[in-house]
């Protein structure tokens, strides 16, 4: 009982060969790597494209600068009132 030993570990591979087929077996791997392989390069690219400076300078992760709304007239009035009109009909 103190671990799995070498002979129950290749009785649990043939099990699975019999049960899932070795075409399976190997799609599934080539998939499983393919994955992890595009992680990786997921992530590298996202470290790379990002540099120290740039992070220190901006001082925020967010990618869009912020509007005033002192600005804007309010010419939705007279759209709003069209809309309700239509909609209590």
């Amino acid at each position: 009982m103190a671990g799995v030993s070498m002979t129950q570990l290749l009785v649990i591979a043939v099990i699975v060969v019999l049960l899932f087929g070795t075409k399976k077996l190997r799609g599934l791997g080539s998939d499983l790597g393919a994955s992890i392989k595009g992680f990786k390069k997921a992530m590298n690219d996202d470290d790379s494209s990002k540099t120290p400076k740039e992070t220190a300078t901006t001082g925020s992760d967010a990618d869009f600068s912020a509007k005033s709304i002192a600005g804007n007239k309010p010419e939705t009035k007279a759209d709003e009132t069209k809309r309700q009109d239509k909609e209590q009909v």
